[in-house]
């Protein structure tokens, strides 16, 4: 069935395939949750089970998050305008943190049901409904979570692929009702509570989790190491160019994605040479990675003997100060003033100012009093 309806959904183009995917996800999320809500709760009001009726409410909230996720995919589909130039894909993260608050919620209501459970527990009312309503419940999870999986790897989505974990632990707290409903069956005792005690401080988890992952979505977080090598292996591609630094990366949501560098070049190329090159870089990044790179141009004076002996003597007293530190776009702008940024990386313990003190006296020390700016950079996406 995902395989037809996918055919249908895939000759829309990368956007229209994108929301027309998660709709699907949605939609057929939906639809299983809200059986195996109605399935579980029935059966857990019949058997006066709380760790039933738990688990049950644990499918309302994925239902409800299926809701959410037709409605995220919908709104975060609509085009760029004039209050949001860059689209509204965030809302996918916006959609999710709120299923992450909802789950976390109804978590808290039955960890206090469970404990009243535990003080005054009461005897399940067990029979073979119970366990096929159970089995079959395990089942559906189990289609959910593969389903889940497949049209996220399609569109590349967090939200699915966290969506697919949470299927796919859901499988584990129907086992442990199950569990729970054999252990009582055969024993006489009354674990119910304790097991939807359990299952309860495990939704809070899961909610918690799931909250702080679209906090940091919405708020701006590292790309993956696999895009930053991808990044890194195209920019190494160009022999014409003398090195690159300060590379920024930053999304408005999963299919926009933004990126800035700074590309140092020989300064004696015309502006129209640099224009071609940078150009190129730019087109190649959009085509191969779909991110749109604006690069900025430093001029590097290779053939200027004074300008590289005094660059090599400062990389020299800036590598004896710690050879952690990396320096870039040195400049002379005049015999007697100099200016460089220093990358530091986050595992150098002196604070910029004692960094700036100590290499500016032995800079003092070497070329006399010259006015020596330094511009530091942690910024943390090139290799050190």
């Amino acid at each position: 069935m995902v395989k037809f309806f996918m055919k249908k959904f895939l000759s829309k183009g990368p956007e229209g395939n994108r929301t027309s995917v998660g709709q699907l996800a949605g939609v057929l999320g939906f639809l299983s949750n809200a059986i195996l809500f109605i399935g579980k709760f029935a059966i857990g009001v019949m058997a006066h089970s709380v760790s039933i009726m738990a688990d049950a409410i644990n499918s309302l909230t994925d239902t409800i998050s299926s809701v959410l996720t037709l409605v995220g995919f919908k709104i975060a589909a609509k085009p760029a305008d004039k209050e949001h130039p860059y689209g509204h894909e965030r809302f996918e993260y916006i959609s999710g943190f709120l299923i992450s608050l909802i789950m976390t919620f109804v978590g808290w209501q039955f960890l206090q049901a469970s404990f009243e459970k535990i003080l005054q527990p009461e005897k399940v009312k067990l029979n073979w409904l119970v366990f096929v309503v159970l089995l079959l419940s395990i089942a559906i999870k189990v289609w959910q979570s593969r389903m889940y999986q497949s049209l996220a790897r399609s569109i590349q989505s967090k939200t699915l692929q966290a969506t697919s974990q949470d299927s796919l632990n859901d499988v584990l707290t129907t086992v442990a009702v199950l569990l729970s409903a054999i252990v009582e069956w055969f024993t006489g005792w009354r674990v119910d509570g304790y097991v939807g005690f359990l299952i309860a401080l495990y939704i809070i988890y899961s909610g918690i989790k799931m909250v702080m992952e679209f906090i940091a979505e919405l708020l701006g977080q590292r790309p993956n190491e696999e895009e930053l090598e991808q990044m890194n292996a195209l920019l190494g591609e160009y022999p014409e160019i003398l090195g690159y630094h300060d590379l920024l990366v930053h999304n408005y949501g999963p299919q926009k994605r933004f990126a800035s560098v700074h590309i140092e070049v020989d300064d004696r190329w015309s502006l129209n040479q640099a224009h071609e090159v940078i150009n190129q870089i730019e087109k190649d990044f959009l085509e191969q990675l779909d991110v749109s790179l604006v690069c900025h141009i430093d001029p590097v004076a290779v053939q200027d003997a004074d300008f590289q002996e005094k660059r090599r003597t400062i990389e020299a007293i800036v590598a004896n100060v710690d050879e952690r530190l990396r320096m870039h776009d040195f400049r002379v702008i005049n015999p007697e003033s100099i200016s460089f940024d220093l990358v530091v990386p986050k595992t150098v313990q002196l604070s910029d100012q004692e960094l700036a003190d100590t290499i500016r006296l032995k800079i003092h020390q070497r070329y006399g009093n010259q006015k020596i700016e330094i511009t530091f950079d942690h910024n943390y996406l090139l290799p050190e």
